[in-house]
């Protein structure tokens, strides 16, 4: 039927789209898929603030390119916070061989919080600072406490580290946490649900356990998930979101 022939031409072309990101990810140096775990760098970046010379209380959203051929595909994600007066970060993140060794993969450390992920620099996705986080401190532990997936991990669709991360963002919508589309399994919707709220906290998103969707907000604009692959646009910063590539705006400078 033509219909039918419509939309296998269409799927085909899509998923032809989504794979060509991936591709210049590799080609381009953004995913270091030849590095040795063993020898790749985990020292700090130097982007987090000193807690000695830092009173406030800060939540920080980092995330960098997955370990090996998944650094091709998707970024790792974790988010870290520190109370006022606090010495020191606690991060919050999911580690898949932590659930393969038989440990909950929920981890938590408080090292620096900008350490690099196996010698992929880290970014910032989302921050707040103030006397009025500190109460946002004590909803992200209980957060945490109350991650569905401790004891399961999947590296695709999810629940991975990054719907871990999208999971903290909806607990803490004022975070306005917009993730990058290579945050693979952001859409991961928890607790069998295909309705939830953005990560952001300004929106919606319909996701059939993470392997197809949409979502719909201010601070993500539209993005389509197939295959747990994210692309969209968001209008209000004329940027365009790419599998494999992450999100591209003009600058202005």
């Amino acid at each position: 039927m033509t219909w039918i022939r419509k939309s296998r031409k269409f799927l085909s072309l899509a998923l032809i789209l989504m794979l060509i990101g991936p591709l210049v990810a590799v080609l381009t140096g953004m995913a270091a898929v030849g590095s040795d775990w063993r020898t790749a760098s985990r020292e700090p970046l130097g982007i987090a603030p000193d807690p000695a010379a830092t009173p406030e209380a800060i939540i920080q959203v980092y995330g960098a390119r997955a370990y090996g051929w998944r650094g091709a595909l998707a970024v790792h994600t974790w988010i870290s916070a520190k109370r006022e007066n606090a010495s020191n970060f606690v991060t919050y993140e999911v580690i898949g061989w932590y659930h393969w060794s038989g440990r909950p993969a929920v981890a938590s450390r408080t090292s620096a919080p900008d350490k690099r992920w196996f010698g992929s620099d880290p970014e910032i996705y989302a921050e707040l600072r103030g006397p009025e986080v500190e109460a946002l401190i004590d909803r992200l532990e209980e957060a945490v406490a109350n991650y569905a997936y401790r004891d399961l991990y999947r590296t695709w669709p999810g629940p991975n580290s990054n719907t871990f991360t999208a999971m903290m963002g909806r607990a803490l919508p004022e975070l306005h946490l917009d993730l990058p589309p290579t945050a693979v399994g952001k859409d991961f919707i928890a607790n069998d649900k295909f309705l939830a709220s953005s990560p952001s906290g300004t929106g919606f998103q319909l996701s059939l356990f993470g392997l197809v969707g949409i979502l719909l907000a201010k601070d993500e604009g539209l993005e389509v998930n197939i295959l747990g692959l994210s692309l969209g646009i968001d209008p209000l910063d004329l940027a365009i979101k790419l599998p494999g590539v992450g999100r591209l705006e003009p600058s202005f400078d």
